[in-house]
Order: structure tokens, then C-alpha cells, then sequence
């Protein structure tokens, strides 16, 4: 008799749980639907350039300043021409796609540098003696066909007196650095915090060549968080939530990198986690690096950029830079 007794009230408390746990998921529904939803495209597959937007999105950083964010990827089209479009509200971009866009009326605006100084150079195994852009003469570059390719690897080489004509530039599309090096070419364009540190990983010594210890005017930004003119205009105060957001992610991960190296390797995980820490490890110090904050861009380094660009025509057009970008929205520091 006990038993049968015991039944119902065991039911009830099922019931008053059940209840309970309806009335929570109800309350978070509301919660959520009261979020601005956004969207935010990369310009890549996800990599530790990427690693403060989901260390934002996994520690509620994005919720706790009124947005519900989705991360996707490019696809087809780039995030320059996903988010001039509208088609989302921001994106992962780069300083010399940007300043291209800008002189032709694309109307997309960079609101934070992701990385204080350009990490990026030319690569290529030891075993291939390159050890300066001279010796570039004579060599195959792997690239993705850009005019600007050839135009950064001559201002290289005329600091030596070598011409770049004697370069065989081959078009090499998406194939693998390695794989390329391997087979097809002796040099290519890399961001050492992804392919550097993996080659450390896989044993293979590389001579690099970083653009920024050559000209101070390739010393650019690269990769930039961006937006459209129009939500600026319109939404000033979604702009200044993601990019205060943003910041929190960032400077997670610049003070716990293996942390933050986690939150990717969850949210991706067909990641090597090997990788993703060690490049995680290395990058983390040069997201700020000696910038006043995270995110802070000068205005000398755009201007430097483009001033290069039309020396080699590679801009068609005028350039205003106070239009490109912009700090405006990044989260005021207590000792400003």
C-alpha cells in the first residue's frame, strides 16, 4: 500500500520538475529572442586569427552586450562583398582588400585590427637556400594569381638590386603550402602563426622573409574586424556592442592562451589541437602587441599602405582615409 502511494507523489514531483525545467528553457527562449541576432563571416576556415570572436561567443561576452551572434564561413563570395551587401553584419578582412574596395565605392569600414603588426611573410624550406628576396631570382612562387603578389615581391627584391622578372610566378589556387613546396614551387606567402607553426610541428625549418622587417609601409593591418557605412550610420549601437564584445574575446585570449585555444579546438573540432595551442601560444602576445589597446589602429599605417599601392598602381582612384576605418567604437580604457 505504502508503495502505491509513493506513486503519485513521485509523479507530481516529476511533473513539478518537468515543470520547472519548461518554465527555465521558456524564460532562456525569451532571453535569447530578446538578442539582436547577427552575423559575422570569416575570411577563412577557422584558425587562432579567429580564436577572440569565439572565446566572445562561448564566454556570453556577445550575449552580456544584447547580441546573439552566428560565426560563418565565406563561401563563394568574401566577406568584403557578404557584408558591403548587407548579406552580414560584419566580417574578418584585411587592410589591402579593404583599401582596394574603398576607391572603388564598396562601402565597408574596418573597426578593429585583429593583430597589431603584419605576421606574415615569404616561407620556403631550408633546404631551397633562400635566405633573402635576392635569391628569389631564378626560384617559383606558388600564389593565388593577385596583381599585388608580384608587386610586394618587388619591393622586396629592389632592396637588393634583384628583378623580379627572373621570379616564375605560378598560380597555385588553394593547394597546400606543403604540398606545394614539395612539388610545384620553392617559395610562398604564409602567415606564420598558422602555416610557421605548423611546420615546427611537422619538422620542416623554413627561411621566412616577414614584410614588416623590409618597408614599414607593408607593415600593414591584417586580418581587420569590418562592417558596412550603413550600420554605422543606422546601428551605431549594435556596431559598438560587437566590437566591445570582440575585445573582451581578444584580450581572454591574449592573457589565457591555452584557455582560449580550447574554446576553438570545442567549437572546431576537426582542429588539430596540437596546432591550434602551439599557434594559439605564439599569436597571443602579438594581438596587441605594443598597440595602446587591442584593436587600435593609426592612421599613418593606412595611409603608409595605400601611399605603396599607388606607387605600384595598384590603386585606381582616391583613397580618403578617414573613411576606411575607424576606433570609435572600441571600449574606452579607464585611464583615457
Amino acid at each position: 500500500m505504502k508503495k502505491w502511494i509513493g506513486l503519485p507523489l513521485i509523479a507530481l514531483l516529476l511533473l513539478t520538475a518537468c515543470g520547472n525545467t519548461d518554465s527555465q528553457s521558456t524564460e532562456q527562449n525569451e532571453d535569447i529572442d530578446k538578442l539582436k541576432k547577427v552575423t559575422v563571416v570569416l575570411d577563412w576556415t577557422p584558425n587562432t586569427n579567429h580564436t577572440g570572436l569565439y572565446v566572445a561567443k562561448e564566454k556570453g561576452y556577445f550575449e552580456d552586450n544584447g547580441l546573439d551572434v552566428e560565426i560563418i564561413m565565406p563561401g563563394e563570395a568574401g566577406a568584403n562583398q557578404l557584408v558591403a551587401a548587407g548579406k552580414a553584419e560584419f566580417g574578418v578582412g584585411y587592410q589591402e582588400s579593404l583599401t582596394e574596395a574603398r576607391v572603388q565605392d564598396i562601402p565597408i569600414v574596418s573597426i578593429a585590427a585583429v593583430i597589431q603588426h603584419n605576421t606574415s611573410g615569404f616561407a620556403s624550406p631550408v633546404e631551397k637556400n633562400i635566405t633573402s628576396p635576392k635569391d628569389y631570382e631564378g626560384k617559383a612562387y606558388g600564389g593565388w594569381g593577385a596583381p599585388v603578389e608580384k608587386a610586394v615581391i618587388a619591393s622586396l627584391m629592389k632592396q637588393e638590386d634583384a628583378d623580379v622578372e627572373k621570379v616564375d610566378i605560378i598560380n597555385t589556387g588553394d593547394t597546400d603550402f606543403f604540398t606545394a613546396v614539395e612539388r610545384d614551387v620553392d617559395f610562398a606567402w604564409i602567415y606564420y602563426a598558422w602555416t610557421g607553426i605548423e611546420a615546427e610541428l611537422r619538422g620542416v625549418e623554413l627561411n621566412m622573409q616577414y614584410l614588416a622587417d623590409y618597408s614599414d609601409k607593408l607593415d600593414y593591418y591584417t586580418p581587420i574586424l569590418i562592417t558596412n557605412e550603413a550600420l554605422i550610420a543606422e546601428d551605431p549601437d549594435t556596431v559598438r556592442a560587437f566590437v566591445a564584445a570582440a575585445s573582451q574575446g581578444y584580450e581572454y585570449s591574449i592573457d589565457n592562451p591555452q584557455e582560449a585555444a580550447d574554446v576553438l579546438i570545442k567549437a572546431v573540432p576537426d582542429l588539430d589541437p596540437e596546432l591550434v595551442k602551439a599557434s594559439q601560444k605564439w599569436l597571443a602576445p602579438k594581438y596587441q602587441d605594443d598597440g595602446s589597446q587591442w584593436g587600435i589602429q593609426e592612421k599613418s599605417v593606412w595611409e603608409n599602405y595605400a601611399n605603396w599601392m599607388s606607387e605600384n598602381e595598384l590603386l585606381e582612384g582616391e583613397f580618403e582615409v578617414e573613411k576606411a576605418f575607424t576606433n570609435e567604437f572600441l571600449p574606452k580604457k579607464e585611464n583615457e
